[in-house]
């Protein structure tokens, strides 16, 4: 296996093992909708469960069309990641690791979505009357994994760093 897919996955056993822990211990040591201050004022640990998307999106909709939508995009999202991985030459290795934090949050939340119908968020932010809607370490890594894919975009100057090798060079 080359340096690539052992970064791939590496990093996705992590992402996928940390997520599901943390959600089991959640589930197995918390009671739903209960919170656990840990810095006053700033954060919490609440045990809700997301039915919808990101931000609770689609959450008040019907379930019998709700969680096949959820799926199928999670599917969708999780192929076609990784299709730009295998697209990505081996000296791309940081936006090898941003992609790959982006499918194994998306993994993470399918699995969750596959077994309850839902997500288990926990990580609860909030200052004042200021409250970021709770989330969970696979939403973490697809957020960074955005935020450092935007950069290494943006860092491209119009070059296409899914091309494929350069050079002749192969990338699988």
């Amino acid at each position: 296996m080359r340096t690539k897919g052992k970064i791939v996955f590496s990093l996705l056993a992590f992402i996928i093992l940390l997520d599901q822990l943390s959600k089991f211990i959640v589930d197995r040591t918390m009671a739903l909708n209960h919170s656990i201050p840990v810095i006053q004022n700033l954060f919490s640990l609440t045990y809700i469960r997301n039915t919808g998307a990101a931000f609770g999106i689609l959450a008040g909709s019907d379930a019998a069309y709700r969680l096949p939508i959820l799926i199928a995009f999670s599917l969708l999202a999780i192929g076609f990641i990784g299709m730009m991985l295998r697209r990505l030459p081996e000296s791309e290795k940081g936006l090898v690791m941003a992609l790959t934090f982006i499918m194994g949050g998306a993994i993470g939340n399918l699995i969750d979505r596959v077994v309850y119908g839902e997500v288990i968020d926990f990580l609860d932010f909030y200052w004042s009357q200021f409250h970021w809607p709770a989330f969970n370490f696979a939403d973490s890594f697809i957020t960074l994994g955005v935020v450092i894919t935007s950069y290494y975009i943006i860092r491209s100057k119009g070059e296409d760093p899914f091309s494929g090798p350069k050079n002749g060079s192969s990338s699988s």
